[in-house]
């Protein structure tokens, strides 16, 4: 089988697609045949090598964390899932593989999928599966927003983003989009209730807010300055300098800056279906890519400036 494999740390040009052979589940795992895995965050980190204490130096790594696609066969004491059934899923984020997601076939535990939401391409589920569940878990789980709430989403036009407004909104909250002028009116589309221009908008012009979601991982002392009393804020764009944000937040003051690494059961992964198919949440896809230029998505990318997600389609 094909699959898409990072050869040594550093720019997109280090991914190669392979020949390799196709794994086996074991006990409890499902072998999936892949049709579509997205481009995240992590995918770029790990390739870049900032992520060494946990995917290692020892090459090749899989690339692609999430993917949507159709269960080919089941190890032993796997129960809910027969060959044929569409699931979504992703690996784990904080083990190493070989192959990954962006592969022709991927084997993952059972409580890793779930069925994929009806009626959506495998495109559009990829898209969904690392945005869709890490802006669930920010908003349900993390800063546990309430209806009426004044939210802000910061990089509202990227995949997280796009995903945040939307759930924000279906939850009750009244939604500042931060992002390119340019992108007003998709979001606008999307449910924000305001969308501002962060080339112009400086956090001391904005505010206060119950909620931020932050998706940036700069400047976060700035933005943490502008919650309301009882305001949370969560960000998912780590960087050295957001991780020295977050410490500080924990010891001053009240308002603490929470982040977590989204890593979805088939719990999260069934109730993220649910928002998809009540239509509170569609994907919004930017491009597609076939599996052979991977390395074409990431550079696009890493230059952003688009609304939505880059998806590799694996199998026509």
């Amino acid at each position: 089988m094909k699959a898409a494999q990072i050869t040594s740390y550093g720019a997109p040009d280090v991914l190669r697609i392979s020949d390799v052979d196709r794994p086996a589940p074991g006990a409890g795992e499902v072998l999936v045949s892949v049709e579509a895995s997205s481009v995240n965050g992590h995918d770029v980190i790990v390739r870049a090598g900032e992520l060494k204490m946990v995917s290692g130096r020892r090459f090749p790594i899989g690339a692609g964390l999430d993917f949507a696609g159709v269960v080919v066969e089941t190890g032993a004491d796997v129960e809910g899932y027969r060959a044929g059934d569409r699931v979504w899923g992703m690996v784990h984020p904080r083990q190493r593989h070989t192959t990954a997601g962006a592969a022709e076939y991927v084997v993952v535990p059972a409580d890793r999928i779930a069925p994929a939401p009806p009626g959506i391409s495998p495109v559009d589920a990829a898209s969904l599966v690392v945005a869709g569940a890490t802006a669930l878990i920010a908003l349900r789980d993390s800063v546990h927003l309430a209806v009426g709430e004044r939210v802000l989403v910061r990089g509202a036009a990227g995949g997280v983003g796009t995903a945040a407004v939307q759930l924000a909104h279906a939850l009750g909250g009244h939604v500042t989009a931060l992002a390119r002028d340019r992108h007003a009116r998709p979001l606008t589309d999307l449910g924000a209730d305001e969308v501002l221009d962060h080339g112009s908008t400086t956090s001391d012009r904005i505010g206060p807010f119950d909620v931020i979601v932050d998706t940036v991982g700069s400047e976060l002392h700035c933005y943490r300055s502008r919650l309301a009393k009882g305001g949370r804020m969560v960000t998912v764009g780590l960087s050295a300098s957001a991780l020295a944000a977050i410490a500080a937040s924990s010891v001053h003051g009240s308002r603490r800056i929470r982040t977590f690494s989204a890593n979805p059961d088939t719990a999260l992964l069934r109730a993220l279906a649910d928002h998809v198919t009540s239509g509170a949440l569609r994907p919004v896809v930017h491009s597609v890519y076939p599996l052979a230029d991977i390395a074409a998505a990431h550079a696009a990318f890493e230059r952003g400036g688009v609304v939505g997600k880059h998806v590799v389609a694996v199998s026509a």
